[in-house]
């Protein structure tokens, strides 16, 4: 199957992932300025990339910076669960003795979770 189809059949589910994500972001503190970069579906790049367990078809995206630094990744997997995350690396905004790494979500249609990657800052 082509990237354009797997694309169409997992947009709006990957609309939703990302303003799961953003949400989940700004109830840790962090503003939208705050945010390197930008945490929307269509601004991935995608590719259709071989399960080794399944030999199935995975829809990946990644998301890039202005330095085409990678700094997020979502991929779809043939069991139509999805996996997703997306760099923060910044100090925690509201509790100094954390630093975010990144930010994740997984799940599936029926439910997307998310967790912060909290570091322990250095003092």
């Amino acid at each position: 199957m082509e990237v354009q189809n797997q694309f169409k059949k997992y947009q709006a589910l990957g609309n939703q992932i990302c303003q799961e994500m953003l949400g989940a972001i700004f109830k840790l503190g962090f503003s939208f300025d705050d945010i390197a970069g930008c945490l929307v579906f269509d601004g991935a790049q995608f590719s259709l990339t071989k399960d080794p367990y399944t030999a199935e078809e995975n829809l990946t995206g990644c998301w890039y910076d202005a330095h085409k630094q990678r700094i997020g990744q979502i991929q779809f997997n043939s069991d139509a669960s999805f996996y997703a995350e997306y760099d923060i690396v910044k100090p925690h905004p509201t509790s100094k003795q954390w630093f975010v790494e990144a930010m994740s979500a997984w799940g599936n249609a029926d439910g997307i979770k998310t967790e912060a990657k909290l570091l322990p800052a250095l003092e």
